[in-house]
């Protein structure tokens, strides 16, 4: 029996960065769904927030603890924070480039509810994208592709790998320990910014598993999205073109959001979404818009590339025409509650990062560009305590049965779910349509459905029954009382 040292499910920058930190001489393999570019990391636009230096770490904790609204968890945060400068420069040390001004110096841009200038970009608009490059091209570890997890295998409070479905057969998979990094619960989502592979089955894992899942009624939209598109990934447009000047107006060129909040553009996103939301909503037919009237084009084409060309394939002059704009559904707060160490409570040797950890480091409304950092700082972490701790406990195998992963009419109940979960359970709530979101989700959970489709449900119960729990409005969670 084959057992790795470590199992790592998904190859976003949790993923990978875990793995760049495990020696090459450890057994490690990285389970991807699809193709490694198939995450979340491979689309982030914006940047990573970092402290500038030692005197501005206590400004970075504190705009973080401000923007989640008394959820967060201080201690993580100061993890965060503090561990940040050594895992960029980490990244920088062993070759990555940022962008940087005519003298060589590393760009800083702002970002909603940042206090100062700490976001840093690559490729003008293209951060994550170069960011999942360099870490595929300095990992040392094998990657098995086109593989789904559909179970984890594990007895009393140990994991002993994973049941999987590769190249038309399902495999087990025994590792020694095994690190959870498969992202967040885009698809759960009719309108979304995620990568198509983001569909919340390794939270359903989780729930089967025994682990605690946490704060999954803090779901996060981002305010500024083309939406007007076929497929369901939608065309984000970065929080860093309102922070470089972009506008959002209405039809008749009128800035609407300081009639919410005082900071318009630059108010953290849930404030920015629910204002566009509800505009949307008192103006029924209006369209709002992004306007990029204030930036020179050439400046436009270096900054955000990929948003002009993007946009370009669509038809639109930039930055003279403006953009259609609608929220979408965007990154998750919630998720498998962990420690700083990204251990997995009441478990020896089964760790989480990046998207589907919960440490409470976002709180209630992640600051912008968090989430690359948290991705690089808790990856090292879990690494770390993973060199560092020794198994006690003798593996054993697992029986092989097989799955039926996808039935007849699953498809069609997973667009109605994906329907009720943006119109019940999204940017505005109320304990009636939640509750008329629970009675149905439960109904499906009671037909003869596939594996798949089961665990996206099971998600999708605890995110619903998150929400009801939660009387009063907490950052990205908006209830009408």
């Amino acid at each position: 029996m084959q057992i790795y040292d470590v199992l790592i499910i998904g190859a976003g920058i949790a993923g990978l960065n875990a793995a760049i930190n495990l020696p090459k001489e450890k057994k490690v393999l990285i389970l991807c769904k699809e193709n490694s570019w198939d995450c979340n990391t491979f689309y982030a636009q914006g940047g990573i927030s970092v402290a500038v230096d030692e005197n501005d770490i206590e400004a970075h904790i504190e705009d973080t603890l401000n923007a989640g609204a008394g959820l967060c968890d201080k201690k993580a945060v100061e993890v965060l924070c503090s561990e940040g400068r050594s895992a960029v420069d980490s990244l920088i040390n062993r070759g990555f480039k940022f962008d940087k001004d005519e003298n060589g110096h590393l760009l800083y841009t702002k970002e909603a509810a940042h206090s100062t200038n700490r976001i840093l970009h690559a490729g003008g608009d293209a951060t994550g994208r170069e960011v999942h490059l360099f870490l595929m091209q300095n990992n040392p570890h094998p990657l098995m592709y086109k593989t789904t997890v559909v179970n984890i295998l594990k007895e009393d409070n140990n994991v002993h790998g994973v049941r999987v479905y590769h190249q038309g057969k399902f495999k087990n998979i025994y590792s020694k320990n095994l690190i959870i990094a498969s992202g967040g619960i885009g698809s759960l989502y009719e309108y979304h910014t995620n990568a198509r592979t983001i569909s919340a089955d390794l939270q359903g894992l989780a729930l089967e598993c025994g682990c605690e899942l946490r704060d999954m009624e803090m779901t996060q939209f981002h305010p500024t999205v083309f939406v007007s598109m076929e497929k369901a990934r939608k065309q984000l447009l970065s929080e860093s073109l309102r922070g470089e000047g972009a506008y959002v107006v209405n039809e008749k060129g009128e800035r609407f959001l300081f009639d919410y909040d005082k900071r318009g553009e630059l108010s953290p996103r849930d404030i920015v979404s629910r204002a566009i939301f509800d505009y949307k909503q008192k103006h029924k037919g209006d369209i709002v818009y992004l306007s990029f009237e204030n930036f020179e084009k050439e400046f436009f084409k270096h900054r955000f590339p990929t948003i002009y060309y993007n946009l370009k394939g669509l038809g639109f002059n930039l930055p003279e025409d403006r953009v259609p704009i609608s929220p979408a559904f965007h990154y998750f707060m919630g998720g498998i509650k962990c420690d700083i160490n990204a251990r997995v409570e009441n478990f020896e040797n089964l760790y989480v990062i990046g998207e589907a950890a919960n440490t409470r480091v976002h709180g209630a409304n992640r600051l912008a560009s968090n989430s690359l950092l948290e991705g690089l700082v808790f990856s090292i972490r879990a690494a770390k305590d993973i060199l560092s701790h020794k198994q006690t406990f003798s593996h054993k195998k697992f029986e092989e049965k097989d799955e039926i992963l996808f039935k007849n009419g699953d498809k069609a109940l997973k667009n109605e779910l994906r329907e009720i979960m943006w119109e019940k359970v999204g940017i505005i709530r109320s304990k009636k349509e939640l509750k008329v979101a629970l009675k149905r989700v439960d109904e499906m959970l009671s037909q003869d459905i596939g594996k798949l489709l089961k665990l996206r449900l099971l998600t999708s119960k605890e995110i619903i029954k998150s929400a009801l729990r939660r009387d009063k409005s907490l950052g990205a969670h908006y209830i009408k009382e």
